[in-house]
């Protein structure tokens, strides 16, 4: 289909003669995009964390210890 058959404009040569036809923002604006991020705030910290696995590796390399000696 030609543009002139779309618009219901007879007799035009060029694009250039088509009506601008363009959608603009509704009035008073967009609604407001939140995309601040939300990191929630339970569960153990980051201390807590990194003792527990602290904890862990120096227990499990003192098993190892252990069984080197055997």
């Amino acid at each position: 289909m030609t543009e002139a058959y779309i618009r219901n404009k007879p007799g035009m040569s060029s694009v250039k003669d088509m009506p601008l036809l363009q959608n603009g923002p509704p009035p008073g604006g967009f609604a407001l995009v939140r995309y601040t991020r939300r990191i929630p705030s339970k569960g153990p910290s980051a201390v807590a964390i990194f003792l527990a696995a602290f904890g862990t590796f120096s227990w499990g390399m003192y098993q190892v210890g252990k069984g080197n000696k055997r």
